[in-house]
């Protein structure tokens, strides 16, 4: 970890960047080992909840494993987004001194774009869960839609924080850079390129169908 940094009021802060003043910081009573159990095991519930109900959907044909999997990774998101971040929009300014799990955990984010994802891809995802959940017509859609914004907002906080040189991690550090900066939002990276993908290939099966119908009522009458 990296050497703490003495605030103004005499307290210390492990964080980047390492002149940065937090007059109201309190040092975390959880380690980084209990608040990671904390995320992965509440993502896995959710994961785990979400994979149950997508094999009990009730309809003819049940969804293919990529599929449900689809359908999980937009259940964790809505809680990130909505919950994690949603936390972090709400209550910024007195997470620095606050002990609740939540705040410690929300020490170790930066605000790239929160307000964005905590209020519109945290509720949307759940819609989407909820779309997928009940076959609705528009589901692919607000896959579309959630995954371009997501995939937007990281390579955003990618550019930013390379334009700023690193400021908020140590360039190679092996849990800050490697781990929360790299590692945590290729994430953010991938899966919504391979999601756009799929919803592209959906929607034009869809408009192809719909143009065939189209020509035949017309040629029909």
């Amino acid at each position: 970890l990296p050497t703490p940094k003495r605030t103004a009021t005499g307290s210390i802060h492990p964080y980047w960047p390492r002149d940065l003043l937090i007059p109201t910081y309190v040092a975390n009573n959880k380690s980084m080992s209990e608040i990671l159990a904390f995320l992965f095991s509440i993502s896995g519930v959710f994961l785990l909840f979400t994979w149950v109900l997508t094999g009990q959907t009730g309809t003819k044909r049940s969804p293919g494993t990529l599929r449900r999997l689809a359908v999980c990774w937009f259940a964790v998101c809505g809680f990130i987004h909505g919950v994690i971040e949603g936390w972090f929009s709400l209550y910024y300014d007195i997470i620095p001194g606050d002990q609740s799990f939540l705040s410690q955990l929300c020490e170790y984010l930066t605000p790239k774009e929160i307000t964005v994802t905590a209020w519109l891809w945290g509720p949307f995802s759940f819609w989407a869960v909820y779309a997928f959940l009940t076959n609705k017509s528009y589901r692919f859609v607000l896959q579309l839609i959630i995954s371009v914004g997501q995939l937007y907002g990281v390579v955003l906080y990618f550019f930013t924080e390379h334009r700023d040189g690193y400021a908020h991690s140590e360039l190679g550090h092996p849990v800050y850079f490697w781990f929360y900066y790299v590692f945590m939002n290729v994430l953010w990276v991938v899966i919504p390129m391979v999601l756009i993908v799929d919803s592209w290939r959906h929607l034009t099966v869809s408009q192809l169908n719909f143009d065939n119908a189209m020509t035949a009522k017309t040629k029909k009458n």
